[in-house]
């Protein structure tokens, strides 16, 4: 599939994890959640994985959400790596 002169090995839709990962400090969950929420409203919130660093110090949140375009999983990614308490997004 091309889709804005891209290849993509994704059949869309799908369910697609994607992890981000910042400071273990309150509202960072959150901030996450909304913004997949934005984007996908129909995610469940109840399936959001949360895993703290061996430390405690980080946080990673897991959201499969049910992808419906690449141009849809391209703008979660972009906005969470474009957050101010986000420091890697996989």
């Amino acid at each position: 599939m091309v889709e804005s002169g891209r290849q993509t090995l994704l059949e869309f839709p799908c369910d697609f994890p994607i992890k981000a990962m910042g400071a273990r400090v309150d509202g960072f969950a959150q901030a996450v959640l909304e913004v997949v929420l934005r984007h996908a409203p129909d995610f469940d919130a109840a399936t959001m994985e949360m895993r703290p660093s061996s430390k405690g110090n980080y946080l990673s949140v897991t959201c499969t959400f049910r992808a419906v375009s690449q141009l849809q999983v391209d703008t979660i990614y972009r906005e969470l790596t474009s957050h101010p308490m986000v420091k890697v997004v996989l």
